[in-house]
């Protein structure tokens, strides 16, 4: 777990052994939670999870340098493409079915976030990024970190500190982020 002020990310893997609906839904799954601390007690705002399909290598071999690098280059690549409002960009590293919740509670998905940033509704003028932290699972990953922000919404700005977790997955060779979460530092 990491930790940010009133906030924190955590994230692992885990073996389960279940079944939905009758049928056998075992495997293992990468999760993520996102927690901030209220009234002395760590609650969990935010969780995202999916099943991991591990390649023909061996188990060990999913923290290859290279593959972290990758994952933690992308990362930096879409901050650089919200900041440019570079929507081809975007468009390639967000998953088609790529979803978040919003500071509303709405579900904000890639289609929202892309004419947003298209219609400049949403600005974002800068950002300072923290280290980014990535596990990886097979075909699955997670990021996270914070970033110091520059952010004009509707007009408002609505800059500061933030933290926030990917959920990425390799899909047809590439990878792609698949789920966020964040919240405001105080």
């Amino acid at each position: 777990m990491h930790v940010f002020g009133n906030v924190a990310v955590a994230h692992g893997s885990v073996s389960e052994r279940r079944s939905r609906d009758g049928k056998d839904t075992r495997g293992e799954f990468a999760w993520e939670d996102l927690l901030e601390k209220r009234d002395g007690k760590w609650v969990v705002l935010r969780s995202a999870g999916a099943k991991v399909v591990w390649a023909d290598s061996p188990k060990g071999q999913s923290q290859d340098p290279a593959v972290v690098e990758t994952i933690k280059q992308l990362e930096r690549d879409m901050g650089d493409a919200m900041v440019a409002a570079n929507i081809d960009k975007l468009n390639q590293i967000l998953a088609d079915d790529w979803a978040t919740i919003g500071r509303s509670g709405k579900i904000v998905t890639k289609e929202s976030v892309l004419r947003d940033f298209k219609s400049g509704k949403d600005k974002l003028v800068s950002y300072e990024a923290g280290p980014v932290d990535a596990q990886v699972f097979g075909n699955v990953a997670v990021a996270h970190g914070g970033v110091i922000e520059k952010r004009i919404r509707d007009g408002k700005d609505i800059s500061g500190e933030a933290v926030y977790m990917d959920l990425l997955k390799k899909r047809d060779g590439k990878w792609v982020v698949v789920h966020t979460a964040g919240a405001r530092v105080n």
